[in-house]
């Protein structure tokens, strides 16, 4: 029997007709060698730093449902996979993730796979965002990193600075708000990719190499 009661897939990229970067892919797989019947939860919308690709209907197609599409064609049951379609970054990965999924259902020991070079900024915010008041359970948070050995060197270093960055940018906001009240207040009016204005999607912040890795 299994001693998680879930595990957690950030986002990190989904192409056109649904086909996942090999990063993502080697996530997925991670989880399945570790499954055990627990839930498996993937994360994500898609970025604001891309469109997201579409299916031949139109329909844009969403990064965790292409996961979960993923893991179903390997053999993982669909009653035990989860879907979080409301997410746009880190930061929403960790709250959608909490408050759709973890808080409804109760689940408090969590495993969240993520690419080496994100897994710093994963385990900051997530950390921060399960510890944010009030708590309805005492969650066990695990991390573990998987690296992509066939990863462009040149983006992979993009990447490791952008993350870098983001992680330095947040620990001030990290370190200020503490309660799930404040939060909620701080994303749907300041965060611009999930505030009424959306000014966040199609900015330009990541371009370049950095942005292939997303």
């Amino acid at each position: 029997m299994s001693d998680l009661d879930a595990i957690l897939i950030p986002g990190n990229g989904v192409r056109a007709g649904g086909e996942l970067p090999s990063w993502v892919r080697l996530h997925l797989d991670r989880a399945m060698e570790i499954y055990n019947g627990e839930y498996v939860i993937a994360l994500s919308a898609g970025t604001t730093h891309r469109p997201p690709p579409v299916d031949e209907q139109g329909f844009p197609i969403f990064e965790s449902v292409a996961a979960a599409r993923y893991l179903m064609e390997r053999g993982i049951p669909a009653e035990r996979i989860l879907t979080e379609t409301q997410s746009y970054d880190t930061i929403g990965n960790a709250f959608f993730s909490r408050v759709i999924h973890a808080e409804p259902r109760q689940m408090r020991r969590l495993l969240v796979i993520a690419s080496d070079f994100h897994l710093a900024r994963v385990e900051a915010v997530f950390r921060w965002i399960y510890g944010l008041h009030p708590q309805p359970v005492q969650y066990e948070l695990r991390f573990e990193g998987v690296s992509d050995p066939g990863m462009d060197k040149a983006v992979l270093d993009a990447r490791v600075e952008r993350e870098r960055e983001r992680l330095n940018a947040s620990a001030d906001l990290r370190g200020r708000i503490t309660t799930m009240a404040n939060f909620h207040r701080w994303l749907f009016s300041e965060h611009d990719a999930y505030n009424a204005t959306r000014r966040g999607f199609g900015e330009g912040e990541v371009t370049g190499l950095a942005l292939e890795s997303y």
